[in-house]
């Protein structure tokens, strides 16, 4: 008896496929989702011109990729500008893109977000001695990304109040 040949999908639209299941969970970008398609064994012609489709369907845009992990991070995660920076640049989007999405960051939202989250953890805190206070404080302000200028001013705001 003979064996059924074996059907190979075409690999266009089984890279489209991937893609599409990798953009399901959260948006991505350009960058990312060529690495998945990449890993995937995905041909690096197949694979742009599926990121090309995407980009002209809607589906596939770094600038609002940018602008919403930007959001997400601030609000969730309460990250400062330079670490959200960072993550950006990790995930291959463009630096001209990240300086237009960063261009807007407000320094004062971004200190009183960090004021916010020091004044948090001393009040958690305050039955400590003040060296314990100063080291939480601040080692908390350092893991969000914050600034030095910005954590010492802080730390003075709330060491003298």
């Amino acid at each position: 008896m003979k064996q059924p040949a074996e059907v190979v999908a075409d690999p266009y639209s089984e890279a489209m496929s991937l893609a599409l299941y990798a953009l399901a969970p959260r948006s991505k970008s350009r960058a990312e989702l060529a690495l998945q398609l990449r890993k995937r064994g995905t041909e690096p012609e197949i694979a742009s011109a599926v990121l090309d489709s995407l980009e002209l369907q809607g589906l596939l845009n770094d600038l609002e990729f940018a602008q919403l992990w930007s959001e997400s991070r601030r609000r969730q995660k309460r990250l400062s500008t330079s670490v959200i920076t960072q993550e950006l640049r990790s995930k291959g989007v463009a630096q001209d893109i990240i300086d237009e999405v960063m261009q807007g960051s407000d320094l004062d939202a971004e200190y009183r977000m960090a004021f916010d989250l020091a004044e948090r953890k001393y009040r958690s805190c305050a039955h400590l001695d003040h060296m314990v206070i100063y080291r939480r404080v601040h080692a908390l302000l350092a893991r969000k990304g914050f600034s030095h200028q910005i954590t010492e001013r802080i730390m003075r705001e709330l060491l003298a109040s």
